[in-house]
């Protein structure tokens, strides 16, 4: 396995990878690349969203590669995935001789030699321990390490855990990943990386948000959940670095004509905000959803009149590129990423400044000029994280990885 690593490595050096470009005329050589599939083939939301539309696109983009997918286990409707129908991606459980157990850490290192795979990429914090010992160049996708700068938002085990497995990675692969600047900069700070080990690569977002919609199918998705035609949009976790208890107190100052409808999984903080909102009396002014199928999420976004997202702290702020994708204006929090997601012409306030807030969303709601001017300059800004772009941007990674 060495000397084939060998082999690619000098092949890698060659001028003609070097110039990589979006069709597999890129490079001489067809690739075998694994990746850590656990959250693709399990998870409907975040990092499993994440992990799918990289390697599916990858695929795309580049298809005389091959890409295996390695996960312990697949939920079953994620078997008909438009990701496990490319022809060029492999689905690869454990071997019958290896036991799930630590698998992902450690036993799925026998099955990337017998599958002869080039480069691994662990897309979520963690790689197999001692995978830079067996001959295949490694990366790692770091999202961010809230859990080092906002401590009190995690339990004591488990910012053990990430830490122990992200510094690992770090430490150990070829080459790092980061999602935005802020990623890298805090992976230099807490865990003493040199930077130039370090490749930003920003994410996109599903295709269904880049499709305009009519006003027809906006009214039946308005129908189906009751939503008003004037309303605000938060999406994500209902937790307390989301900062949506930020937005319930601004509410009462921001135009009455307008609705707050949140949609995200709800933790123990939910609590807290509906505590707020009764307080408030603003029980008929906002709606919750759950569970909505993500089919539906480009029609809710491309409904509203302005996307807030007031998070303390963010790895980078994937709902911010949905927005303004789906044509509508932002407003985030300063403080970590989110200007890096929304571009110069989305607006920004401190996560604590409920007046600056409030003001802020009022001056778009009451400004058809500006709404114009966000819409437009934040869709022209939102193109650098097309798919396309981020694909190529990754395969010169890859690339960069195997000619070290």
């Amino acid at each position: 396995m060495k000397a084939k690593s060998e082999k690619l490595t000098n092949e890698a050096e060659s001028p003609e990878l070097e110039q990589s470009s979006f069709g597999p005329s890129a490079f001489s050589f067809k690739l075998k690349i694994g990746y850590d599939g656990k959250r693709a083939a399990n998870n409907l939301t975040g990092l499993g969203n994440y992990s799918r539309s990289l390697i599916a696109n990858l695929a795309k983009s580049f298809p005389s590669n091959e890409y295996f997918v390695y996960t312990p286990k697949i939920k079953d409707h994620l078997k008909k995935s438009p990701l496990f129908t490319q022809p060029n991606v492999h689905l690869e459980l454990p071997s019958a001789k290896n036991s799930k157990l630590f698998w992902r850490s450690s036993g799925i290192k026998s099955q990337l030699i017998n599958d002869n795979i080039n480069l691994f990429h662990g897309l979520s914090h963690e790689i197999p321990v001692g995978i830079n010992n067996i001959g295949i160049k490694s990366i790692v996708t770091m999202h961010d390490l809230i859990f080092l700068r906002y401590p009190k938002y995690y339990r004591l085990i488990d910012r053990l855990i990430y830490k122990f497995k992200s510094k690992y990675a770090c430490e150990n692969v070829d080459r790092i990943i980061a999602i935005s600047e802020k990623t890298k900069e805090d992976i230099v700070d807490l865990y003493k990386i040199d930077s130039s080990k370090i490749d930003v690569v920003y994410q996109s977002c599903d295709d269904s948000f880049k499709t305009s919609s009519t006003e027809n199918e906006k009214e039946k998705i308005r129908e189906k959940y009751n939503l008003p035609v004037k309303y605000i949009l938060n999406v994500g976790t209902i937790e307390a670095r989301k900062n949506l208890l930020l937005l319930i107190r601004a509410l009462p100052k921001i135009d009455s004509a307008y609705q707050l409808v949140v949609i995200g999984k709800e933790t123990t903080y939910t609590a807290l905000v509906k505590k707020e909102i009764e307080k408030l009396g603003l029980k008929e002014r906002v709606i919750f959803l759950k569970n909505v199928p993500f089919t539906d999420l480009p029609l809710i976004y491309q409904s509203a009149g302005i996307f807030i997202l007031p998070s303390y702290y963010e790895g980078f702020g994937i709902p911010i590129i949905e927005a303004l994708y789906s044509n509508v204006p932002v407003i985030a929090a300063t403080g970590s990423c989110l200007e890096e997601a929304g571009g110069p012409n989305s607006i920004y306030v401190a996560p604590d400044d409920i007046k600056g807030l409030s003001n802020a969303v009022n001056k778009v709601l009451s400004d058809q000029n500006l709404q114009k001017e966000m819409k437009e300059k934040g869709l022209f800004y939102v193109q650098k994280f097309n798919n396309e772009a981020v694909s190529k941007r990754l395969m010169d990674c890859y690339l960069k990885t195997l000619a070290q």
